[in-house]
């Protein structure tokens, strides 16, 4: 599809945010317009180029508190995301059921992100999740 284009396909929307990136301006314009009002940044090299920065380090170590509905976290070698109210084990078939696992609790999800879901946006998710 030309420069930029990035050919991954994730799970489901909250599994490519905690990835570090975004919704597709060209197949997803109406979800990729809102994350852009969310993040406070409407140029998509810009955000591009956060997330990039943003996914290469380890995320830092937070509370579920500190969460929104969709970011991710992991905590014991297994991801988990945040449905608003408890914390579901992610695998490629989905999400299970609500668990408290034990901490710490290490943001997945970049922070710029996580800062977006805060402000409102809320990803896709598969249908073992909760929207």
């Amino acid at each position: 599809m030309g420069e930029g284009y990035t050919e991954l396909f994730f799970h489901d929307e909250a599994t490519a945010l905690a990835a570090g990136h975004r919704p597709c301006f060209l197949c997803r314009r109406e979800a990729a317009l809102a994350f852009a009002e969310a993040f406070g940044e409407t140029r998509a090299e810009a955000m591009d180029r956060r997330l990039a920065a943003e996914r290469r380090g380890a995320g830092p170590i937070v509370e579920p508190e500190a969460l929104a509905p969709g970011a991710m976290v992991e905590a014991a070698g297994a991801a988990f995301f945040w449905d608003g109210a408890a914390l579901r084990r992610w695998s490629f078939e989905g999400y299970g059921p609500p668990e408290a696992p034990a901490g710490p609790f290490r943001l997945l999800t970049p922070v710029s992100t996580l800062a977006a879901l805060r402000r409102g946006y809320r990803p896709e998710t598969g249908a073992s999740a909760p929207s």
